[in-house]
C-alpha cells in the first residue's frame, strides 16, 4: 500500500520543477538572444575587415606594374586565424590570399554580399567596377565554440543557482506550514472526551476556516453526547423504577397465591423481570461508555469507589477479596465510569468463576481481578469484549456485555485493559487487569 505523498515534499517537488522549468526556459531563450547578437556581432566584424582588406588589396594590385603571380600574406608570428581570404579577379584568377586560405573553401559566389557553406560563412564584396573580387570566411567551428561557452557561462551558474532555490523552496515551506503543524497538534492532543472550540489565536486567514468549521463540527458533536447522555440518564430512572416496581408486585403475587403453580409461574415472571432489569442497566453503562464523558479535570483517589462497589458484593454473601494500597491512587477517570469497571468485573468474576474471587489495586493504577475458572482458549478470549459474547460457560446467567462495557470504557478514557487465560503459572483460571491511569510511552504496560 503507497503511503499518502506529504503535503510540503508534494508543493516543494512541484515548486521545484516549476522553478527549474522556468530557469531552463530563461537560459535558452537568453542563449537564443545572445547568439543571434552574436552573429550580428561577427556578421559587422567579416564584413567591416573584408572591406578593409579589400582597400588594401585594391592599392596593392594597382601598384603592381606586370606581375600578376598570386601573393600570400607572410604572418608576422603564429596566431589563431579566425578569418581566412582570397582577393581575384572576374575569372577567379587569385591575385591575392592570406597565409592559411584553402582554395577549397572559397566557391565562386554570384554578387556581393553573405553567404554560408557547411564550414564556412563567407562575405565578398568587389571593387574597381567588379574587377576585383574579394571572398572573406570565417569557420563556423569558431562560432560554435563560442556558443558552447556561452552555453557553459549560463549552465554552470544554473547548477549551483537550482539546487540552492530547491533548499530555499524547502525551508519557506517549512516556516510557511508551521501553522499548519501547530494546528494539527492541537487537534492531535485532544483527548477523546476534549470537544472544546480549537483556539484561532495565530492562524493564517487560510486556516481559520478549518478551525472554525472543526469547531461548530466539535459543538455539534458535543450537543449529540450532551443529548445522549441526558437520555441515558433519564432512561436509566425512567427503567428502573417500574420494573423495580413490577418485581416486588410480582413477589407480593408469590406470597399472596397459595396455588403452587400460580407461585411457579410468579417467579418465572420475577426472574424475567430481573433479567431485563439487568440487561436494561447494562445496555445503559454501554450507552454512557460510548457517548458519555469518562475522565475528569481534577484527579481523585480510586480506593473509595472500589471499596463501596466492593461492599456492595460481599453484603449480599458474595466471596469477594479486594485488596487496596495504603497510598491514595489517584487517577482523572470519572469515578462513576471507574466504579461500573469495577462492578462489571467483579461481577463477571463471580458469575462465571467457582470459589473466591481476588481483587487487587496497585499502587500504579492497575486493578487485577482473578477467579478460578475453566480455561479458555485464546481465539475465545480476543471475542469476550465484543457485546453479547461469551466463554465457554455459556450457560450461566448474564447478558454478555459486561467486558465489553469495561473494553470500551478503557479505550475511551485511554486505559489498558488485560485479559488472561490460564492464570500465570497454572493450567485454570482467568484474569482481567485494567490500567486506571492512561499510561505514559515510559511507563509498564503490563500489571
Amino acid at each position: 500500500m503507497i503511503a499518502p505523498a506529504s503535503l510540503r515534499l508534494r508543493t516543494a517537488f512541484v515548486l521545484s520543477l516549476l522553478v527549474t522549468a522556468i530557469w531552463l526556459g530563461a537560459a535558452a531563450v537568453t542563449f537564443r538572444l545572445l547568439t543571434n547578437e552574436m552573429n550580428e556581432v561577427f556578421d559587422s566584424a567579416l564584413q567591416e575587415t573584408g572591406q578593409r582588406i579589400l582597400q588594401l588589396a585594391v592599392v596593392d594590385i594597382l601598384s603592381r606594374e606586370d606581375d600578376v603571380a598570386p601573393q600570400h600574406i607572410t604572418p608576422l608570428g603564429p596566431h589563431e586565424e579566425y578569418f581566412t581570404y582570397l582577393v581575384r579577379d572576374t575569372v577567379g584568377q587569385v591575385l591575392l590570399s592570406s597565409h592559411r586560405a584553402d582554395l577549397a573553401v572559397f566557391p565562386m559566389l554570384d554578387g556581393t554580399g553573405f553567404r554560408q557553406t557547411a564550414t564556412h560563412r563567407l562575405y565578398q564584396e568587389t571593387a574597381v567596377s567588379g574587377s576585383v573580387v574579394l571572398t572573406i570566411a570565417e569557420p563556423l567551428a569558431h562560432r560554435r565554440e563560442v556558443a558552447r561557452e556561452v552555453v557553459m557561462a549560463l549552465g554552470l551558474p544554473l547548477l549551483l543557482v537550482l539546487p540552492f532555490s530547491i533548499i530555499a523552496i524547502f525551508s519557506g515551506l517549512r516556516y510557511g506550514l508551521k501553522p499548519l503543524d501547530l494546528l494539527r497538534r492541537q487537534v492531535a492532543a485532544r483527548g477523546a472526551d476534549d470537544l472544546s472550540p480549537l483556539p484561532q489565536a495565530g492562524l493564517p486567514q487560510e486556516l481559520r476556516p478549518i478551525a472554525a468549521g472543526m469547531s461548530a463540527l466539535l459543538a455539534r458533536l458535543e450537543q449529540s453526547f450532551q443529548a445522549e447522555r441526558s437520555f441515558a440518564a433519564h432512561a436509566a430512572h425512567e427503567l428502573r423504577t417500574p420494573l423495580a416496581g413490577a418485581v416486588m408486585q410480582v413477589q407480593r403475587l408469590r406470597k399472596a397465591t397459595a396455588e403452587p403453580a400460580t407461585a411457579a409461574k410468579a417467579a418465572e415472571v420475577e426472574a424475567a423481570l430481573k433479567r431485563l432489569s439487568h440487561l436494561s442497566e447494562r445496555l445503559l453503562q454501554l450507552a454512557r461508555a460510548e457517548g458519555a464523558r469518562l475522565t475528569l479535570a481534577e484527579a481523585a483517589d480510586l480506593r473509595p469507589v472500589l471499596d463501596l462497589v466492593a461492599g456492595d458484593f460481599t453484603r449480599t454473601g458474595a466471596d469477594l477479596r479486594l485488596t487496596l494500597p495504603d497510598a491514595p491512587v489517584v487517577s482523572h477517570m470519572d469515578p462513576d465510569a471507574a466504579a461500573i469497571i469495577a462492578r462489571n468485573l467483579f461481577e463477571n468474576a463471580l458469575r462465571h468463576g467457582t470459589g473466591p474471587v481476588t481483587a487487587a489495586l496497585s499502587p500504579d493504577g492497575w486493578l487485577v481481578v482473578d477467579n478460578d475458572a475453566p480455561a479458555i482458549l485464546a481465539e475465545d478470549l480476543t471475542q469476550l469484549t465484543r457485546p453479547f459474547a461469551r466463554g465457554a460457560n455459556r450457560g450461566a446467567e448474564g447478558a454478555g456485555l459486561g467486558l465489553a462495557i469495561v473494553a470500551r470504557i478503557a479505550e475511551r478514557a485511554g486505559a489498558a485493559l488485560r485479559l488472561t487465560s490460564p492464570l500465570p503459572g497454572q493450567t485454570r483460571g482467568f484474569r482481567a487487569a485494567l490500567r486506571l491511569i492512561p499510561l505514559h510511552n515510559d511507563e509498564r504496560t503490563e500489571p
